[in-house]
Parts: structure tokens; C-alpha cells; sequence
């Protein structure tokens, strides 16, 4: 879990040594020295969790590594300058530390909360909550020709009516690019202009309709089948479900402690 604000704030005013981050510093592999300060393969992986979704997506490991050393290395003398220059004894960084060490603790308690609440049953809960709860919709599979006049239209017709293909047809004549032998694939008569929806949804599949004029020209629908809209599967929206549960349960640990607290505010009337 990211917090974007605390990484700008947190490589803002970095005042400790970041070997100091290191989980185990007994197994860490020491990368580089900056006057005597030890930098190790944990500095680097927290580094990494900082800043590294910041770096250029093309870049290989191997130049990854180096651009996170080289930033780790910066980060340090930075740091050695400050605490020599005593501004780690400010008021106001005295201020921003105890800022950041709430919003780690924060992000710490929340990176908890998910890992326990977040489970398959939670998430299948959910998508079963969710295919319970969406309403039947119908949706067509329709192929069409669009040309620009009512007359190459009924051409258009004509030819049908003497047993031509009707996707060769459309490779040969149709206007819309985005279809290939006029095939629109399966959609619901919301995502289509209403003058087309309409006559589409009347058709009974494997008729084809008459000319119908839209905003884009004059099309020839032939409807293939009809159906209800399917569900997806839990597989197919798995992330969406992972992520919608990981948002459900911060807010609700959130909300717990909110109600568990005495909290006073001046910029509104105290609640009851």
C-alpha cells in the first residue's frame, strides 16, 4: 500500500541513515560506504518500495539497481550535511518527524488490518453479493453495414435478398473500420445510439433489418442471436474484487476506531 504524500514528505526530510531500515542488518549485503556508513541490499528494497514506482518502466534491472544505489547514496550525504548542520534539532523538524512516524504507523496498521481481512471467502462474498444483485439485462450479437446514403443502403438490401454473405458484404462496402465482416460482437442496447438500439433489439436473430439512419449514416443490421447479459467470472474481476475488499476493509477499521473515540473539532458544532 502507497501513500504518495508520505514518500514526497519522507524523501523530503530523511534525517536517519536509511541502513537504519534494515530488517535484519546482520544478513544484509553491504552495496557501497559513504563516510564509513555502511548501505546494504535493504536500504536498497526499501528504497525500492519508495521511490522505485517513480523510475523509468523500461529500465532494466540491472540499471534499476544502480539508479536506486545512486539514490540511496545521494540520500545519505544529504542526510550527514543535515545532522552536521544540526537541522535535525529544528522545531519544525521536530514537528515533521512525528508527522511521518504517524503516517508509517498508520500504513503499518493498515497493511495489517488488509492482510488479515482480506481473504478468498471475503473477496467470493463480495462477487456473490454482487451477481445476486445485478439485474437481468439483454444483450444482442449483431453484424451491420453502414454507408453514407439511404440508397446505397437498399442496394445494400437488394444484394442480401439474393443470398450474398452478408460479412463479405460488409468487408466489401461498410464505412465503419472498426468491424471487421460488419461484426459488432455482443452488446446491450445502452451502448449503442438509440435510432440503431432500437431496431436492433426488434430484429429476431437471423433476420435483418430494414436501412435505419443514424448520426454516422445509413446501417443494415442483421441480428444473430439474443441473450442475458452473463455475469463475469470471479476469475475475470478477481483484481477489481482483491482491491474493492482491500479499500472495504481500511474503511471499516478506520470507521471502528472513529466510533471508539472522543474526538472534538473546531471547525464544526460537537455531536452528541
Amino acid at each position: 500500500m502507497a501513500f504518495p504524500l508520505l514518500a514526497g514528505l519522507r524523501r523530503a526530510a530523511f534525517a536517519l541513515p536509511l541502513c537504519a531500515l534494515a530488517l535484519n542488518p546482520a544478513a544484509a549485503k553491504v552495496l557501497a560506504t559513504v563516510n564509513g556508513v555502511e548501505i546494504t541490499d535493504a536500504d536498497l528494497a526499501a528504497a525500492a518500495e519508495d521511490v522505485g514506482s517513480s523510475l523509468p518502466k523500461q529500465m532494466d534491472d540491472a540499471a534499476r539497481q544502480k539508479a536506486l544505489l545512486d539514490y540511496v547514496i545521494d540520500v545519505t550525504l544529504v542526510n550527514q550535511k543535515a545532522v552536521a548542520d544540526k537541522l535535525d534539532q529544528t522545531p519544525e523538524f521536530a514537528k515533521k518527524l512525528a508527522y511521518f512516524r504517524q503516517k508509517l504507523l498508520m500504513e503499518t496498521y493498515l497493511a495489517k488490518v488488509t492482510k488479515e481481512g482480506v481473504t478468498e471467502a471475503a473477496e467470493k462474498q463480495v462477487y456473490d453479493d454482487a451477481a445476486k444483485a445485478q439485474k437481468p439485462e439483454e444483450e444482442i450479437h449483431a453484424l451491420h453495414i453502414l454507408v453514407p446514403t439511404e440508397d446505397e443502403a437498399k442496394k445494400v438490401e437488394e444484394r442480401l435478398k439474393k443470398g450474398e454473405d452478408f460479412g463479405k458484404l460488409a468487408d466489401e462496402l461498410s464505412k465503419d473500420p472498426g468491424s471487421k465482416g460488419g461484426d459488432l460482437g455482443w452488446f446491450t442496447k445502452d451502448r449503442m445510439v438509440p435510432e440503431f438500439a432500437n431496431v436492433a433489439f426488434k430484429t429476431k436473430p437471423g433476420d435483418v433489418s430494414d436501412p435505419v439512419k443514424t448520426q454516422f449514416g445509413w446501417h443494415v443490421i442483421k441480428v444473430l442471436d439474443k441473450r442475458q447479459k452473463p455475469f463475469p467470472s470471479f476469475a475475470e474481476v478477481k483484481a477489481q474484487v482483491e482491491h474493492f475488499v482491500q479499500q472495504k476493509v481500511q474503511s471499516e477499521a478506520i470507521m471502528k476506531l472513529r466510533d471508539a473515540a472522543k474526538i472534538t473539532r473546531t471547525d464544526e458544532p460537537a455531536k452528541k
